[in-house]
Formats: C-alpha cells, structure tokens, sequence
C-alpha cells in the first residue's frame, strides 16, 4: 500500500500546472468562440465603423472618442474585413495548439510547453502577415492581450522544471 502512495504523489500534477491549463482551456474556448464571432461580425462591424465616420455625430464626441473612429482605424476595419477568414482560421488554430499544449503539460511532457508557445504566437504572426503593423498599434486591447500571453508564457515556463517527460 505504501508504494501505491508513493506512485500516487510521483504522478500527481502540481497545482501551478493544474491551475494554469484550466484557465488555458478557458481562455482558448473562449478565443475560439471569439474568432467565429469576429469572423461572423466583420462586415457589420466595418458598416458600422463607415457610418459613424461620416456621422455628424462624430464632431460631439470627446477627443479620445474621435482617435477610435480615425482614418487609420478606418482602414484597419477594412483590413479585418479583407482577411476576416485567414484571421479567424489562424487564430483559432492558436488556440486548438494552445488546447493541445496544455493537455500535453497535464501529463508533464516538456513538448506541450513548446507546442503552448507556438499556438500563443501565431495569431501574432498572423495579424502581422494579413493586416500588417496598424494592428499592433490600435491601442490598449492588443498591449492587454500581448501582457497575458507573456505572462502565461513566463508562469508555464516557470513550471518546466515538473515536465520530465
């Protein structure tokens, strides 16, 4: 009985792990679902954006407002719109890489690590190649988003001293 303890406790995943890949698994679903939804609303999304450039309700808005509904921002909807299908299937890629990643680290396999890493970055990549660097630049929503994959990349890479296999 004592050795079935030990090999219990040898094989028991840390909590770090555990906690990381749940919020992975939640964060990759919901990027999925994101990436149809974003696909799914793109053309409407530019409409919108169009009507409310030309409105004369624009001129109301306060300073900050009117940089969200510039002609730069304009043009980046319009990008979105062009590459909505390449956007969404790289992106959801990243997030089934991501999935997979985790599933591999939840049975301490150092690959899932690497394979984590890689879903984490190719919607950078892809963003880059299909709207170029206007994406980077339209605010504090992509910071966001670049500061929790490094965060997430830095916590799982802090863990890799567990993954043996």
């Amino acid at each position: 009985m004592n050795d079935f303890a030990t090999e219990m406790d040898e094989n028991k995943l840390p909590s770090v792990i555990n906690t990381l890949t749940i919020l992975t698994f939640i964060g990759s679903g919901l990027g999925i679902v994101s990436g149809i939804w974003s696909y799914v609303k793109s053309a409407s999304n530019l409409a919108k954006m169009e009507e409310m450039v030309n409105s004369p309700e624009l001129d109301k808005l306060p300073t900050f407002a009117k940089k969200m509904y510039s002609p730069e921002s304009l043009e980046l909807y319009r990008k979105l719109d062009v590459n909505k299908l390449s956007l969404a299937v790289v992106n959801i890629l990243g997030c089934l890489l991501c999935i997979y990643g985790a599933l591999e680290m939840r049975k301490l396999k150092k690959s899932g690590y690497y394979t984590y890493c890689i879903g984490e970055l190719i919607p950078f990549v892809g963003s880059l190649l299909f709207v170029g660097v206007a994406f980077f630049t339209n605010g504090w929503t992509v910071l966001l988003g670049v500061g929790f994959v490094a965060i997430f990349i830095i916590l799982y890479g802090l863990q890799l001293k567990y993954m043996t296999k």
